[in-house]
């Protein structure tokens, strides 16, 4: 995976309307070193912190709350991202990117806390049922801040951050999707700990670790690389709750097992859908949240089945009788 990501990359580089070629770059032409910097590097950069970050958050939350179908998307840490933003852009109309990137870490992280929160204290006999409270708490959250962007008239600022995109991302304008990385790797010396506490409070407690401590740091871990990503680049669905999965399974549910590969092929997914964005409708640009929002939809929908399938068959196996099999 890492050297198919090193080609992407590469490749990756000089797809866009301005053409630009090694030989140019290598003779020093600096019109194309200028769109290079300010622009194509950024963009790649943004892009593997995107997808690096949205595939480790979703892999944290799906550990911490032992639910395959729990993201950033699903767990209403997005929404609460934009609600974060939203309040910088009404009462703070002058606010930098990283004045914003504040607002939207304290809603991140408390919008999830709270969601957590809840289906801790509500006992689902679904698992399907916990990812759907979490999308209905996001719309209703998502609904909030469409109110407050039409009484303010900020529906147009607003749509910058309802569909992802890299299209703005420029040299100065996304560094802050750097975060990402000493976050990833904060994930990955506690990963031990996040399989403890993802296997119980009571088993927790007998190991030693401190259950809310970790549970806590987890979440938070999740929500600021999502509202870091959500603030340069905008919501982007799906990531989070595909790519783990899939990784899952053919790698297992340890994240220090599979947080690497986590991460790889997070930046693969996200890279290849870019790619797919910039040459569809070639020289025009699709957003990216389009093009993960399709692709992302089907493979959720398989999971799903596979999932219930995988589900149904471990019943007849742990309950089926000397020949007979339970429905």
């Amino acid at each position: 995976m890492l050297f198919t990501l090193i080609i992407l990359s590469i490749v990756s580089l000089f797809i866009g309307v301005i053409d630009i070629d090694i030989a140019s770059l290598l003779s020093g032409d600096m019109e194309q070193w200028g769109i290079f910097i300010i622009s194509r590097l950024p963009r790649l950069l943004a892009i593997l912190c995107t997808g690096v970050g949205m595939s480790v958050a979703g892999l944290i939350m799906q550990q911490l709350c032992m639910n395959k179908f729990i993201s950033p998307t699903t767990g209403a840490t997005i929404s609460s991202a934009q609600f974060g933003i939203l309040i910088a852009l009404a009462f703070m109309p002058n606010s930098t990117i990283w004045s914003r990137a504040i607002f939207a870490f304290i809603t991140a992280i408390l919008g999830t806390w709270l969601f957590v929160w809840f289906i801790q204290r509500v006992q689902f006999k679904d698992v399907v049922m916990v990812p759907l409270v979490g999308i209905m708490f996001g719309n209703v959250i998502g609904g909030v801040t469409s109110y407050i962007a039409f009484k303010y008239e900020l529906n147009q600022a607003l749509s910058t951050w309802l569909v992802g995109h890299f299209s703005l991302v420029l040299k100065g304008r996304y560094e802050i999707v750097y975060l990402t990385v000493p976050l990833v790797i904060l994930a990955f010396i506690f990963s031990n700990h996040f399989n403890i506490v993802g296997m119980g409070k009571n088993f927790s407690k007998n190991l030693g670790v401190n259950y809310n401590f970790v549970l806590f740091l987890g979440l938070t871990i999740a929500a600021m690389i999502t509202a870091s990503i959500v603030v340069v680049v905008g919501s982007i669905s799906y990531i989070g709750l595909i790519v783990p999965n899939i990784v899952a399974m053919f790698k297992g549910d340890k994240i220090r097992g599979t947080l690497v590969d986590t991460a790889l092929f997070g930046s693969i997914f996200v890279l290849v859908c870019d790619m797919l964005g910039r040459v569809i409708i070639f020289p025009y640009e699709l957003p990216i949240e389009l093009i993960i929002g399709i692709l992302g939809s089907i493979l959720f929908v398989a999971l799903l089945l596979y999932r219930l399938k995988n589900g149904r068959k471990s019943i007849k196996i742990k309950f089926g009788g000397n020949g007979g099999s339970c429905s």
